[in-house]
């Protein structure tokens, strides 16, 4: 059933409280926030609560909520949720624990969740097992507890769905203006994407943080990509599950699928959806894009009165996709005017402690930096502690960023090393003056790589709907190595030239017929190297006989051409992950599938240029592109095969589970490329 729009409950006029305790702090939370809307509590045995009339149930309201606050017990909570929908409420907060997230310890939370989604029907709902909202815009406030928001004009919408989380997030003292806060606990039925969506079209948000313990939908996140692209406004997220206690958790708290965690690194940078590892980068990343969006480059210059600075920011680079670009000619001059003779002019700049203090020289300084074309200009700067030192020569370097940035245009911001040396009152006029104040070294450089990277990412067309097949029921059958080759051949991949036998004596014909050398294999065996189920390089009849005479006959041998010394070895494989469905895996293949971490996901569909660009990415194309002047491989050839792959995986999405084309082979350039051995299973 189709929810209705999640206005009024995103931007209530009117707040209904059910409940004791939770319902009387969601009112103290909109008093403090100056909400003028109207509250109705509702209790069936209390006359009043903070001054307002009490009424006994929804029926006797003045008129349907706008949003209702239902901090009840998990059974009453289906009821009110019943009436609220029958009264044409505007959307419900369900407070209360106890649904799918607990079906571990109470057997009926499944079934209860699915008596509160048919409660609600089309009503809009957060949680259950959640805070629920703080809107900071407006003062209206779905919100049990305390927290440290206060009321902006504009700002970044945040969601996560750990109530605990988000309150902690609202005592950041960083300077971020966060216009909303909204939790959505197990997303029985909105999800975070639902709200995502709708705070969007809030043309006072500027950009969307998601806190994210599992996907339920992905069409959902692939909606939200797109309206981000559309409004220009962009969306990052922190996704928990890189470990299998975190997935376990955010089971055991939202009822959520984490999914890999690499294959949504993936589907993220896809969609143009940024992606942190911590709750500061999180925020670092939001102030970021609150004051200026994408960056549209990678270039950044830094300045700092102390080369140790200049060394920290030169080193928190490494291994980023970062570029502290060369000066350009024409600072030059303007600087060593400025600085002196002394400083040696670099990127990142140590410009010593020659300008100190003085204002106008600082200004200038820092105006010469600005004007070399960077995407993003930082100013290393520590405020002193202010209950034993005087900042007010710091707070003078503040104002000649400010300045300077306003003269040249440039996006600039300051950055103090440690959070705790950016007082909030700082960060707010910093803030305040389009000048972004950064807290952390690693934390502001994680908020240029993602911020370069959706900038990247919305340069380019938007991209095309994911695969989204459910997989079909069924027995899972394993194809035989020669039956799943035919089908990969079929499909235009290239494989070894091969012949089936089912005796010792028949194995020694085929391979008369196809020529010497050859590969024995024995049919129907799992892991053959370790099973001795694999002979190469044999050169005759006798050879082969006597290979597979000491081969487990399963399901008979296959005899193939044996494959001249490659450039490269790859693996191809399709795993069915159980949030973001079939993708491709491209990597380092052969015997360094375990020995090296050396791998890029793909999602499907894809395109000859992602997968050109995705084995660049490899540390294994360095042989494919000719190390130390070894032979080139055959790139076009594996481009090709690679697409050949993906196009099977796409056509067989239904009952492919898994695929694994381990070597591919990269020939010499001009030779080619070979699967010389494939897995296949699927369901029939």
């Amino acid at each position: 059933m189709t929810s209705r729009p999640l206005d009024r409950l995103l931007r209530p006029q009117t707040i209904a409280v059910f409940g004791g305790r939770e319902a009387r702090r969601v009112i103290e939370q909109c008093d403090r926030m100056g909400f003028s809307g109207k509250i109705w509590p509702v209790h069936p045995k209390l006359d009043e609560v903070l001054g307002r009339p009490c009424y006994r149930s929804v029926g006797d309201l003045p008129s349907a909520p706008d949003a209702a606050f239902v901090g009840v017990n998990r059974t009453l909570t289906v009821e009110i949720v019943r009436s609220l929908s029958a009264a044409g409420a505007g959307g419900a907060v369900c407070y209360a624990s106890g649904f799918s997230e607990a079906t571990a310890e109470l057997a009926d939370g499944a079934d209860l969740q699915q008596a509160l989604l048919s409660a609600a029907g089309n009503l809009p709902i957060l949680g259950p097992n959640c805070y629920g909202l703080i809107n900071g815009l407006d003062g209206a406030l779905l919100w049990p507890d305390q927290h440290g928001m206060k009321r902006i004009e504009c700002g970044v919408a945040i969601l996560t769905q750990s109530s605990n989380i988000a309150i902690n997030l609202t005592m950041q003292t960083r300077g971020l203006p966060i216009a909303y806060m909204v939790t959505a606990g197990n997303q029985a039925q909105t999800s975070l994407a639902d709200v995502a969506c709708a705070l969007i079209e809030d043309p006072r948000v500027t950009a969307v943080g998601l806190h994210v313990e599992g996907f339920g939908d992905v069409s959902g996140l692939e909606r939200l990509a797109a309206i981000s692209r559309q409004s220009k406004k962009p969306v990052v997220v922190l996704k928990v599950g890189r470990s299998e206690q975190a997935k376990q958790a955010a089971v055991s708290h939202t009822a959520s699928l984490a999914g890999s965690d690499a294959v949504a690194d993936a589907v993220l940078a896809r969609l143009g959806i940024g992606r942190v590892q911590s709750l500061p980068a999180l925020l670092e990343t939001l102030k970021l894009l609150h004051v200026a969006g994408p960056l549209p480059g990678r270039s950044i210059s830094s300045m700092s009165c102390s080369g140790g600075e200049a060394s920290l920011m030169a080193d928190a680079a490494v291994g980023r996709n970062i570029e502290f670009p060369g000066l350009q000619p024409q600072q030059l001059p303007r600087l060593r005017r400025v600085l002196g003779e002394m400083v040696t002019l670099s990127n990142p700049l140590d410009y010593h402690t020659f300008v100190w203090g003085d204002f106008a020289r600082q200004t200038e300084a820092f105006s010469a930096m600005f004007e070399g074309g960077y995407a993003l200009n930082l100013v290393v700067l520590d405020f002193p502690r202010g209950d034993r030192c005087d900042a007010s020569e710091w707070a003078m370097t503040a104002d000649a960023v400010i300045t300077a940035a306003s003269a040249t245009g440039a996006l600039a911001g300051l950055l103090a090393t440690l959070p705790e040396n950016m007082p909030e009152p700082a960060a707010d006029r910093l803030m305040a003056n389009g000048i972004v104040a950064f807290s952390g070294i690693d934390e502001t450089m994680v908020a240029v790589e993602v911020a370069a990277g959706i900038g990247q990412a919305w340069q380019a067309p938007p991209p095309p709907p994911l695969l989204d097949v459910p997989s079909m029921d069924g027995e899972i059958e394993t194809l035989t190595e020669a039956d799943g080759k035919a089908e990969l051949a079929a499909c235009g991949l290239p494989v070894p030239r091969g012949l089936q036998a089912f005796s010792p004596h028949e194995a020694a014909e085929q391979a008369e017929r196809l020529g010497f050398p050859v590969v024995l294999k024995g049919l129907g065996i799992a892991h053959k190297t370790e099973a001795g189920a694999v002979a190469l390089n044999l050169g005759d009849s006798q050879a082969v006989s006597n290979a597979a005479a000491k081969m487990a006959a399963n399901a008979g041998y296959l005899v193939e051409k044996m494959i001249d010394p490659p450039v490269s070895e790859l693996i191809i494989g399709a795993v069915r992950d159980p949030v973001f469905g079939l993708s491709l895996a491209l990597g380092a293949g052969g015997i360094f599938v375990e020995l090296i971490e050396d791998s890029i996901i793909l999602p499907l569909p894809t395109t000859k240029s992602e997968i050109r660009t995705a084995i660049s990415r490899l540390r294994q194309a360095k042989l494919i592109y000719g190390y130390r002047g070894r032979p080139k491989g055959d790139l076009d050839a594996a481009v090709a095969a690679i697409a050949a792959a993906a196009d099977y995986v796409v056509k067989n999405a239904a009952c492919l589970e898994e695929l694994d084309i381990n070597p591919l082979m990269v020939l010499p350039e001009g030779q080619g490329v070979a699967a010389v051995d494939a897995l296949i299973r699927r369901r029939r």
